[in-house]
């Protein structure tokens, strides 16, 4: 055989093989997720500091609404440390979520606020106990970070919602909403099939489609870009949300989703609370709003586009089930966003 034709018939076969050993099966659309135990009452919940400090009685609560939802409840070591802006320092919040991670005993695991810090450890947590006995996370903004990664790398699903530092001290004090998307957490936490309505918006575009839901902080997400925890948004329906952000900036972050490929692939976008900082000079007004935005850059795609969903950083924020498939149907009258079985 000629030597020069050998070696250059193998590069091809060898090319393949390399790509199939880093592919990640959890890249494609209709991988099926990993759905984690839902909770029976008994089981506990373990609460950890991922990212920003919080007291023990700021937590209480929600230790208290858990107990009278029937869990027990594990504190973890990270309550009531503070290093600068941390729940404790790297390797305390490193520790303690790892050992939540580790423990069969955890059915689930709620992070007790976000702030900043969930992505200085998450290189470090070990999953393989994890994986093998998957348990619920629990949490939004930073929070992002472990449900993309999760979604990401293991294909196990998480719930996004809200915190323990959303829980009112005075439950008879509380809004209709604040106890409507509290108790929307304990309802996936026991499995119900979860559907959700959104007030309709003119600007948005109608349709239907069909996913597995990803998303979360907007700003979050376009950090871990080109990262391990990286999202992959092939035939998934995306949900953004943030807070306090310029327009400009909010304008650079849908960018950053469309040069990278992000929007062409979804099956849908939703586009939930976005509270914008005002401009601190009126001559630096950037001139377009959210939805002038987020229109422009998406009009050449074929899918619904959903406004003023219930999610983010406000009291209207419900629990979402990420890494489960769901339906998305937006039409003049209602938008309705329902989890698949």
């Amino acid at each position: 055989m000629n030597r020069k034709h050998f070696i250059s018939s193998i590069i091809p076969l060898s090319a393949v093989l390399t790509a199939s050993a880093n592919k990640n099966i959890f890249d494609e659309p209709d991988a099926p997720s990993k759905i984690p135990p839902y909770l029976k009452k008994g089981d506990t919940i373990g609460i950890t500091c991922p990212a920003g400090f919080i007291t023990l009685e700021d937590i209480q609560p929600a230790v208290t609404k858990l107990q009278e939802w029937g869990y027990a409840v594990k504190i973890g070591s990270t309550v009531g440390k503070k290093d600068f802006t941390f729940g404790g320092t790297d390797e305390e919040r490193l520790q303690d979520l790892q050992q939540m991670l580790d423990d069969k005993t955890i059915k689930a695991i709620m992070c007790t606020r976000g702030g900043y810090g969930a992505v200085r450890i998450i290189d470090q947590l070990d999953f393989k106990k994890f994986i093998a006995t998957p348990k619920w996370i629990i949490g939004f903004s930073d929070v992002t970070v472990i449900h993309s990664h999760l979604n990401k790398n293991f294909g196990i699903a998480s719930i996004h919602s809200k915190m323990c530092n959303s829980f009112p001290k005075d439950w008879s004090k509380a809004e209709p909403v604040q106890i409507e998307t509290i108790n929307s957490i304990q309802q996936c936490l026991a499995g119900e099939k979860m559907m959700y309505t959104a007030i309709p918006n003119e600007k948005n575009k109608l349709g239907k489609a069909e996913g597995i839901l990803i998303g979360g902080n907007l700003k979050t997400l376009e950090t871990l870009a080109g990262s391990k925890s990286d999202i992959n948004t092939t035939g998934k329906i995306l949900f953004v949300e943030d807070t306090g952000e310029y327009l400009y900036s909010i304008d650079r972050m849908f960018w950053n989703l469309k040069r990278s490929g992000k929007l062409s692939k979804l099956k849908a976008l939703i586009i939930g609370g976005f509270k914008v900082k005002p401009a601190e000079d009126p001559a630096d007004e950037f001139g377009k709003d959210l939805f002038e935005i987020v229109l422009a850059l998406v009009k050449e795609y074929n899918y619904p586009v959903c406004f003023d969903f219930p999610v983010g950083h406000q009291k209207n924020n419900v629990a979402l089930k990420c890494g489960i498939k769901h339906k998305l149907t937006v039409t003049a009258t209602e938008t309705s966003l329902t989890e698949i079985r």
